[in-house]
């Protein structure tokens, strides 16, 4: 069967958003529409069965009206669900109404209350309680409740054949026994569905609620990080001017021990600015410096050769095309970094980097060789202060990593070849690390 005629009738399995209230009404609209079928061929098959099996004279023309005005409704709210990405309760309820109105034409010409099958009411009742607000489910009940009671009142009897008529109660219990085993399969059928509808909204809502408790925590940590690089801007920037002004002393210049003393402090003022100014930009603070542009393997090579330990050699393996031309973002640098430094901290010697272009993707895998992530990393991973080390704060980096990584629209991904080792897999989309992209 086609796509377009799945639609059309409504077949497709439920699939899209269940987050929402409004996303669950849709697949459970379109759950509707494939029971409703389902009601369709077995009101066909009940009124072919009485009337040629069991030689009971129905009107079948006007019976056929039934189950033709479910098919055109079912016609007209499939293609309507498939486009819309949220079902109001109001659609629902009419979705039912239609239903309850075929059932009642359906009893009316068949015996009204008397019939068996006006125990289906009660299947209404049940979906329109699973899957109404309580306003529109009591109003249901009222509905159902009236047509019971207009059944009683008026409605058009059997003609039942004379040998039929000394056989009443065994027809009656043939035809509850139908009605109790059509409406056990249907609700085990939709509730089962819901169920699983349930199931897939209340894990979307709980990844949300992740994600934004994620965000606040971010934020928090960025708002002090932002407020301990401005506090230590001022001292860091008193001890250069005090350092650069005993540079021209010469009593301190002609002491060659002091001098280097002097040269070793500068530096490291200067790696501590370089910090306060990288966790500024991390923050989206300007700094009045301006977007550098290079291309990916210079920025690679940078990366690597800025960052250094002893004792720890990291290669590049490139396996790129092309060269194209980026911004020298910060933050992936830094992402970089905390990689490198992780993998120092597990104990590896060596770290290899392995780049690689997919589409329009740019693939960065860090490798090392040291023990590789313990099982319970690799299945929280993502997760804030997930980590083996015993040290407070813990796992902070790795978490930050992955939150640059997703604002920046990539993902990572951790696992342990099979050779030894850890790998950390970055997917990068090569148009937020474009220059066109970028002020």
């Amino acid at each position: 069967m086609t796509t377009s005629l799945q639609r059309l009738l409504g077949l497709g399995g439920p699939s899209g958003e269940v987050a929402t209230h409004g996303g669950a009404n849709r697949r459970n609209m379109l759950l509707l529409i494939q029971l409703r079928w389902l009601a369709v061929a077995g009101q066909m098959a009940t009124i072919v069965m009485v009337e040629y099996v069991m030689g009971i004279p129905l009107p079948i023309g006007w019976l056929l009206a039934a189950p033709a005005g479910l098919v055109l409704v079912n016609l007209i709210s499939a293609p309507l669900a498939a486009r819309q990405a949220e079902v109001e309760d109001r659609s629902l309820m009419i979705a039912l109404l239609a239903d309850v109105a075929a059932l009642t034409w359906l009893l009316f010409l068949t015996g009204g209350a008397a019939n068996p099958f006006a125990a289906l009411y009660l299947l209404q009742v049940v979906l329109g309680a699973v899957l109404l607000a309580p306003v529109y489910a009591w109003a249901l009940i009222a509905v159902t409740t009236l047509c019971f009671a207009g059944l009683g009142l008026h409605s058009r009897p059997l003609n039942l054949p004379a040998a039929r008529e000394g056989s009443l109660l065994g027809l009656y219990l043939q035809g509850s026994l139908i009605c109790f085993v059509l409406m056990a399969v249907l609700l085990v059928l939709f509730v089962t569905r819901i169920s699983r509808n349930l199931r897939d909204r209340d894990a979307a809502v709980a990844a949300m609620r992740q994600q934004t408790a994620e965000h606040d925590h971010i934020v928090r940590l960025g708002l002090l990080a932002s407020g301990a690089a401005h506090e230590l801007g001022t001292p860091l920037a008193s001890l250069s001017v005090i350092l650069s002004d005993w540079k021209r002393m010469p009593a301190l210049t002609q002491d060659a021990d002091l001098d280097q003393d002097m040269a070793t402090m500068r530096a490291e003022v200067e790696r501590c600015k370089a910090i306060v100014t990288g966790i500024l930009l991390s923050a989206g603070e300007a700094r009045g410096l301006a977007p550098q542009r290079t291309t990916l393997r210079t920025f690679l090579s940078d990366v690597v050769a800025s960052w250094s330990r002893d004792g720890v050699a990291v290669d590049i393996r490139d396996e790129l095309q092309d060269d194209p031309t980026i911004i020298a973002d910060p933050a992936l640098r830094q992402v970089l970094g905390v990689l490198f430094d992780n993998a120092v901290e597990a104990g590896a010697g060596r770290v290899l980097v392995t780049t690689a272009r997919m589409g329009d993707d740019l693939i960065i895998a860090v490798r090392d060789d040291g023990p590789g992530f313990a099982p319970v990393v690799l299945k929280d991973w993502g997760k804030p202060y997930n980590s083996t080390k015993p040290r407070s704060g813990a796992g902070l980096g790795l978490f930050l990593l992955m939150n640059v990584v997703r604002s920046l629209g990539g993902r990572v991904e951790a696992s342990n070849p099979p050779a030894g080792g850890a790998e950390v897999r970055l997917t990068l989309p090569l148009s937020a690390l474009s220059p066109k992209d970028r002020p």
